[in-house]
């Protein structure tokens, strides 16, 4: 939490309050028994706000969930269980743990003053029944710390009232299934019927190369939710308590792992730093979690991953969130948001105690301190990876070149129209450096921060569509390079087939392609092509923490053209010829950009400046955008050229800028056979 000390009385008459950097990021991250003190650190905020008998965290906070109170408050105590369980698994002690324990007691006490209440269809309880099921299984002292009567109660709580509950069709099962799973594994009752179904169910979800779908046929899903969340690591998970029983099925999700493993290194970077995409992301280091589970599960790894590149993954990882110091509550607990608050890019299914979901990142503390994931040095994984794959399964194509990591996505969405399900599923790009942006709100290009997406208005620019649903398939080029191809609609009758090409390493690796071809068939639409977002913050002495200014090469930082503010948009000089294009220079985070590359200045560039609080990391920014007009019945062929260098010396950021990508000859084909 933060540490805090009055500093005398102000003016008003009350406490001036200190605040100093929270423990969590004081602790220099290289031992075992140094990330055992950073779980602690999460954990010891949390002590305050536990209620009178224990059963619930109320977290700091009154914003609401789609759910009720009660159970956000149950999550509040059972999301941290994930840490508090893995560390006493791995031999290690918390002194509050019999918080817990007299927690759970009290809580499914049902003539208690806290029970937790009896879950109905597709209850949220469901959901936090899994780590108390990981915990019962991993830690004995919960099970004999309960009771005869406790033990009873929790019999009749997490096994009889979800065994005969509707659950949703996702990822949710798993959560079933370890319910059943720390009954079993203490000798309570448990429904071995309903444990095998839902597994067998969620086999279903399998699609191949390793990969699972958050979901039935119909559905393409694969975040987080496939890997650390909960697929991949629950399977894992499974592999090592249910191995025993179920050989078979164990090491059927052992070699799943094995072989994801060497796609799933692609999404984190050399700093650390992990692409954000999808939905959740606001669990944080959660997104590390599949790696400690790898080695809890006592899995060989695949060539040439080695155990030093997975601890050196895992432990860079925490040193970054360790970095992002506005993620606290002045209480020190966890906030809803990425790397500071943000409500904008929450789920209605956050809760203030949901970030504590980020706990799954503490399954390595259940990994013994002789295991090789501990014992070895830490090293980097880039050197052995190729620096362009792409991924069938879920559509990505991973790239690593010009100190840049980042994927390019088509054909995802989420089952339901989540707030900014275009924004986490449907924009073209996706940064380890540059995060994603949602839209704070739903009038004008500010608003909408469109960053990596390409957005259409038929009524001036007030309102935008991007993409959201499409079809898409992953192709190889004539030279062998992939492609994506995707097809969809903002309107029903305009058209848009995109194709996301990866940079080519060499002279112009610093630039990936994204070409449209546009059918405005029933209306006339203005357009809105982004590139990432960057932070919109100078560092310079006279004009620290403003908007950026022109660009100055000598200060390494600026726009091009210039940074104009919300509602002086007519100013000439905050517009640029297309092809001269348009871009941002930060002299810290790198350099990003946009031109276009098919001729004939249909379009012009400029810097929108996103609303604040849009970007998960950076609060305030601006996105370097191509702008056009598409008559009814035109149709038109875009060809961008997206820039980005982040890292490096400030003086190099815009070295390649000059230095355009070509357009394939296929496409140049292609473009000339439908024009």
């Amino acid at each position: 939490m933060y540490s805090s000390k009055p500093c005398g009385m102000g003016q008003c008459g009350m406490d001036v309050v200190l605040l100093l950097p929270h423990p969590f990021s004081l602790i220099p991250i290289s031992s075992r028994s140094s990330v055992q003190s950073l779980l602690v650190s999460l954990l010891d905020p949390l002590l305050p706000f536990f209620s009178p008998l224990k059963s619930r965290i109320k977290c700091p906070g009154a914003t609401a969930v789609r759910f009720d109170q009660s159970a956000s408050e149950v999550e509040g105590i059972c999301r941290p269980l994930w840490g508090l369980a893995c560390l006493l698994a791995g031999g290690g002690e918390y002194h509050a743990k019999e918080y817990w324990i007299e927690g759970i007691r009290n809580g499914v006490d049902p003539e208690g003053e806290e029970y937790w209440g009896y879950p109905r269809d597709n209850d949220q309880r469901m959901v936090e029944m899994c780590p108390l099921g990981f915990a019962l299984g991993v830690v004995p002292g919960i099970w004999e710390g309960l009771g005869d009567k406790g033990r009873r109660d929790l019999e009749n709580w997490l096994g009889n009232s979800i065994n005969e509950k509707n659950m949703p069709d996702t990822n949710w099962l798993w959560f079933r299934v370890f319910a059943n799973l720390g009954l079993k594994k203490n000798g309570g009752k448990y429904s071995q019927e309903r444990l095998d179904r839902d597994i067998e169910h969620l086999e279903t979800f399998y699609r191949g190369d390793g990969w699972s779908n958050d979901g039935p046929e119909g559905i393409h899903q694969m975040d987080y939710y496939s890997s650390s969340f909960a697929i991949h690591f629950l399977q894992l998970l499974y592999a090592k308590l249910a191995g025993e029983d179920e050989p078979a099925r164990a090491a059927e999700f052992k070699k799943r792992a094995q072989i994801a493993a060497l796609d799933l290194a692609h999404y984190y970077d050399a700093e650390g730093r992990s692409i954000p995409f999808g939905r959740s992301v606001g669990y944080r280091f959660a997104m590390v979690s599949f790696w400690g589970a790898i080695a809890y599960a006592d899995i060989e790894l695949p060539a040439p991953l080695t155990w030093g590149m997975v601890k050196g993954i895992v432990l860079r990882h925490l040193r970054w969130w360790q970095t992002q110091h506005d993620m606290w509550s002045s209480s020190g607990t966890l906030t809803i948001g990425y790397s500071y608050p943000n409500m904008y890019m929450a789920e209605n299914y956050n809760s203030p105690g949901s970030p504590y979901w980020a706990c799954l990142a503490f399954i390595c503390l259940a990994v013994p301190q002789s295991h090789p994931f501990w014992t070895s040095q830490e090293e980097d994984h880039w050197p052995v990876l190729p620096p362009i794959k792409p991924l069938p399964q879920p559509g990505h194509i991973m790239v690593n070149l010009g100190t840049h990591t980042f994927l390019l996505s088509s054909g995802q969405a989420c089952s339901y129209p989540m707030k900014g399900t275009h924004a986490k599923y449907g924009s073209f790009a996706y940064s380890s450096s540059y995060a994603y942006s949602v839209p704070p709100g739903l009038f004008t290009l500010e608003q909408y921060a469109l960053a990596s997406q390409l957005g259409f208005s038929d009524d001036g620019g007030e309102y935008w569509k991007t993409r959201r649903l499409s079809t898409s398939h992953l192709s190889t080029t004539p030279d062998g390079t992939p492609v994506l191809i995707s097809e969809w609609k903002p309107f029903v009758d305009v058209h848009v087939k995109t194709y996301l090409l990866p940079p080519v390493p060499g002279a112009t690796e610093n630039w990936h392609l994204r070409v449209h071809h546009i059918w405005a068939e029933g209306r006339e639409v203005m357009t809105a092509d982004g590139s990432f977002a960057i932070c919109n913050e100078s560092t310079q002495r006279d004009s620290k923490g403003r908007y950026l200014n022109w660009y100055d090469a000598e200060k390494g930082e600026g726009t091009s053209p210039k940074l104009i503010g919300n509602y002086d948009l007519a100013t000439p000089e905050a517009w640029a010829d297309g092809e001269k294009g348009a871009f941002a220079v930060h002299a810290e985070k790198g350099a990003v950009g946009i031109k276009a590359l098919e001729g004939g200045a249909k379009r012009r560039a400029n810097l929108v400046n996103a609303d604040p609080n849009s970007n998960l990391v950076e609060s305030r920014t601006t996105i370097p955008t191509l702008q056009g007009t598409i008559k009814k019945g035109e149709r038109v062929w875009y060809v961008s050229g997206i820039y980005a260098r982040p890292g490096g010396d400030k003086k190099e950021f815009l070295k390649g800028w000059e230095n355009v990508p070509e357009i394939p000859g296929w496409l140049r084909e292609e473009i000339a056979k439908t024009s």
